[in-house]
């Protein structure tokens, strides 16, 4: 059924309002030692990202990786007719921009803002010069690479096999999981958008979770009130994401012992 309509309200701020975040809000800066993320820091610029900002387009070489503190970054594919499809994600617990260190130098993704929040930038010349340098930076970002291509693999297999309810509830739940206040500013169009569907569908499965108790939207907000409830109407693609992100991060506590802290971050999500 679809929702009633309610009248235009007005538009939330680009970012929202919050102390400058310090690195050490991205996770993977976290986990760095003092003394490698004391000099990569000299490299960070604090960005403002606002909802729908164009970080790189398809076929060009990004000049500037991130690291979110606040903000989530959709990595889409988009086709020739102009649909896309989200392929993964990108909130504090990773890197915009891998094609930069793994030797693609190009992506065939497109990087736009899903949610508005801050971000650390870092050019590819010092991120590079890091990489090379710092044996703690390049293993957390082979390791997190992996955990991207995990997401992005379970997300086909999530589209091609799961109801778009279920869909829907993976990435409520994995924007939860970097957004812990469960108000999300996004509207039903961005949302089929982010999904590749048709925004009836979304109107749709958006209902039955609201009238299941589980949501609450209006116009541009959707607020999460049972988080237990959509874990129960999720399909298994997000605890796979989750788990594996969380496995590859303990795996390496034994090399680095800063990992630790973030799998528990993770793990806590």
């Amino acid at each position: 059924m679809p929702m009633p309509h309610t009248p235009p309200s007005t538009p939330p701020p680009s970012t929202p309002p919050s102390p400058d975040p310090s690195p050490r809000h991205s996770r993977l800066l976290a986990a760095l030692p003092a003394a490698d993320l004391t000099r990569l820091g000299a490299g960070l610029e604090l960005l403002a990202l606002p909802l729908g900002q164009l970080l790189y387009e398809s076929g060009i070489q990004p000049k500037y990786a991130y690291f979110p503190t606040s903000a989530i970054v959709s990595l889409r594919y988009v086709t020739e007719s102009g649909d896309s499809a989200e392929m993964a994600s990108v909130g504090n617990e990773g890197i915009v921009g891998i094609a930069l260190f793994m030797g693609g130098e190009t992506t065939l993704s497109t990087a736009v803002v899903q949610s508005a929040g801050h971000a650390y930038r870092v050019s590819r010349r010092v991120l590079l010069d890091e990489f090379e340098r710092c044996a703690a930076l390049r293993r957390l970002l082979l390791l997190y690479t992996q955990t991207l291509v995990t997401q992005t693999m379970q997300t086909a297999v999530c589209n091609r096999h799961h109801s778009i309810e279920q869909q829907l509830c993976r990435w409520l739940l994995m924007t939860l999981d970097r957004i812990p206040s469960g108000q999300l500013v996004i509207t039903q169009e961005m949302v089929a958008r982010v999904i590749g569907v048709r925004r009836e569908s979304v109107t749709e499965a958006a209902g039955n979770l609201r009238r299941a108790g589980y949501i609450r939207h209006r116009r541009g907000h959707i607020e999460v009130l049972d988080r237990d409830g959509l874990e129960q109407v999720v399909c298994e693609c997000y605890g796979v994401v989750k788990l594996e992100m969380q496995r590859l991060m303990a795996d390496a506590t034994d090399h680095q012992p800063g990992l630790r802290a973030v799998a528990q971050m993770i793990g806590a999500g």
